[in-house]
């Protein structure tokens, strides 16, 4: 199992200013960093280690898987970029913008959807106090049916 990193979460508002904070932690700007970077601030959406890997459009040169997950991991240690784990699906990732978040799945057709932390605080609360476990859900989500299937259900 994976584990989310605990590196508080930076604001990652500008490729420029994750470039510039890899530099400041004495790291290379490579080819492959940059790419990164690009795909993730061009994705509308969360995007796989793979998707990234194939760059932002068919005619962007793909940088190596390897080469993307180091990254990724750096960029995560670095507090700007957070990954997530939804379903049976393998891990997406996207830029932090130092706001904490939740994320609801919907079992029937996927769909994610990301709730302010703040929506989860009575969840969160009734949790610890009857079980002890502080919980946070921004690296799994909480996993139901959403308004559209619970309609189309009934």
């Amino acid at each position: 199992m994976t584990v989310a990193c605990a590196a508080p979460i930076a604001d990652a508002r500008s490729p420029e200013a994750v470039l510039n904070a890899l530099r400041g932690e004495g790291l290379r700007v490579s080819t492959a960093r940059r790419a990164v970077v690009a795909t993730l601030f061009s994705a509308e959406m969360p995007l796989s280690a793979e998707q990234i890997a194939a760059g932002p459009d068919r005619g962007a040169v793909p940088v190596d898987l390897a080469s993307v997950y180091r990254c990724l991991e750096t960029l995560e240690r670095l507090g700007l970029v957070r990954h997530f784990h939804a379903g049976h699906a393998p891990g997406r990732y996207q830029l932090a913008d130092g706001v904490e978040r939740g994320l609801l799945a919907c079992e029937h057709c996927g769909d994610l959807q990301e709730v302010p932390a703040a929506a989860l605080d009575l969840i969160r609360a009734e949790i610890g106090e009857r079980l002890g476990y502080e919980v946070t859900f921004a690296h799994f989500p909480m996993v139901g049916v959403c308004p559209d299937c619970a309609g189309r259900a009934g």
